[in-house]
């Protein structure tokens, strides 16, 4: 079907892909840091969703339209934009609330529970739930278009002309999936380690102004670059 070579090339090429530093990692660790577990198995399997839905449509040439149509790729390009920016941006605001340097300066468990609640809330408005995860790591993938332009472009150079597209591009998407989910068990693990410190006030305002900042910055990116 694929020849090995050719899927040990895409395996590697994704690998690096996933290991580099980018929104998906920003977005897990910060969730996993404040302990919220249950939400950052939400968003690791939304972002994966979104692979795997890119992947689909790649395969039956679905998302050939996206890239040759200006339209709907500018417009796909400006919609992700707008939910990053939105999202980053509310992240960076529940850290300038009083109530959350109210909580730092008592530094009492119950206080610093509420701001891990408030912060969450404002970055993706809803607590420590899976299904809240989930549509959050969901919209950040499907609403970037450049996910599904490298898929156009990468896809089809490993795919043989005779084996079946639908399943040989499963297949592939399967492998970038399996890589993704890997490394945010490590990813999960690392922030579970550091839990106790992260969760102090003062360095989850700090850790959600990096992270708000980041994620607004690739909003900021897909919206004014070509």
């Amino acid at each position: 079907m694929i020849a090995v070579d050719a899927l040990w090339t895409f395996t590697v090429m994704v690998g690096l892909l996933t290991l580099t530093p980018g929104l998906d990692t920003a977005l897990v660790l910060r969730t996993a840091a404040i302990g919220h577990r249950r939400r950052a198995w939400g968003v690791v399997l939304g972002i994966q969703s979104g692979t795997l839905t890119w992947g689909v449509l790649t395969s039956a040439g679905i998302t050939a339209l996206l890239t040759a149509s200006e339209l709907a790729y500018q417009t796909l390009r400006w919609a992700g934009a707008a939910y990053l920016v939105w999202t980053g941006g509310r992240m960076l605001w529940a850290t300038r609330r009083p109530g959350r340097a109210a909580a730092s300066r008592a530094g009492t468990e119950h206080e610093a529970g509420r701001e891990d609640d408030a912060s969450t809330a404002a970055g993706t408005g809803t607590g420590d739930t899976f299904s809240g995860g989930w549509r959050q790591g969901a919209a950040t993938n499907l609403l970037n278009p450049k996910v599904g332009a490298f898929y156009v472009a990468l896809l089809p150079q490993f795919i043989p002309a005779h084996a079946p597209h639908l399943a040989a591009g499963v297949l592939l998407t399967g492998v970038h999936i399996a890589l993704g989910v890997l490394w945010a068990c490590a990813l999960i693990a690392l922030a579970h380690t550091v839990r106790d410190q992260l969760r102090r006030p003062a360095v989850r305002r700090r850790l959600d102004r990096v992270t708000g900042a980041v994620v607004a910055v690739f909003g900021l990116r897909l919206a004014f670059q070509d």
